[in-house]
């Protein structure tokens, strides 16, 4: 049967999809619009699949809060090339699968797809990325996640390479700061959020590093052991004034540490997440 370019015009603006595609799936369904709806979602589907094996390296990170609710995601959204990482459609679906985790708490990876959108209930969140890989034809997926809930900021760098979620406890909290406290993180990439939190393996790694420093200087061969156990003491001080989140001055005003900013606003930390794309998770 005959296809009017209306038909095709119609199935485009209702899927996105390339007209010479729609035409195709118009064509298959016997001019049939929701047959032909269907025939595309198949098409991109087997795409999907013959996709499935190239790498994706590249992405991008995605936060969402919401304060009236207090949940708040961060999500690494993984795609294969650095002009897709920053097209506006694979960004507004990182936004947008944020979001979804935030407000719906999936589990893992593969019961996040499987959920019900919630900008269309009616699909899936694999569908919704279906969607957006029909227009781009090119591999991606949420790659990880993270939600909690409570008080939370949070921060995307402008390349959307790395991006930070911060929990604390207390009654409120200014928004502002929290971000601020999130930008602090991204820039100087604390390894703990307390002193209580360095894995003991990489303070003794620390300490014992330290030590030979301290051995290979001559200024320190005849001093005394409790001496030198001071100057180690010192070094591990340094140390994790530059690697713990509540002991590093702030990046914004360096008179005070992160830890006395949060305590000045009555709030205690909880946890942070930093990602970065790309990075081992």
């Amino acid at each position: 049967m005959s296809i009017s370019a209306a038909d095709v015009k119609k199935l485009r603006d209702m899927t996105n999809a390339p007209m010479m595609d729609c035409k195709a799936a118009l064509t298959a369904a016997n001019g049939d619009m929701e047959k032909a709806v269907d025939e595309l979602r198949k098409k991109i589907k087997g795409l999907t699949a013959k996709f499935g094996a190239r790498e994706m390296a590249e992405g991008r990170i995605a936060t969402f809060v919401d304060p009236a609710a207090k949940v708040a995601a961060i999500l690494e959204m993984r795609c294969e090339s650095p002009p897709v990482a920053k097209a506006e459609r694979f960004v507004a679906l990182a936004n947008e699968v944020a979001k979804q985790v935030a407000q719906k708490d999936p589990g893992n990876v593969e019961a996040l797809l499987a959920q019900p959108s919630i900008v269309e209930p009616a699909r899936t969140v694999q569908d919704r990325v279906h969607d957006v890989f029909s227009l781009i034809r090119e591999n991606m997926k949420p790659h990880r996640f993270t939600r909690v809930a409570g008080l939370a900021g949070d921060y995307v760098h402008h390349d959307g390479s790395v991006g930070v979620l911060l929990l604390v406890e207390g009654t409120q909290a200014d928004p502002q700061m929290l971000r601020d406290i999130c930008m602090h993180i991204t820039a100087r990439n604390p390894v703990a959020a307390t002193k209580d939190d360095v894995p003991p393996a990489l303070l003794a790694k620390e300490t014992e590093i330290a030590r030979e420093q301290i051995k290979a200087d001559p200024k320190n061969a005849n001093k005394p052991a409790n001496i030198l156990d001071k100057i180690i003491e010192g070094k591990i001080k340094t140390w994790l004034a530059d690697n713990v989140l509540l002991e590093q001055p702030f990046v914004k005003d360096d008179s005070k540490t992160v830890g006395q900013l949060l305590a000045s606003a009555n709030l205690k930390l909880v946890k942070f997440v930093r990602y970065k794309v790309g990075e081992i998770s």
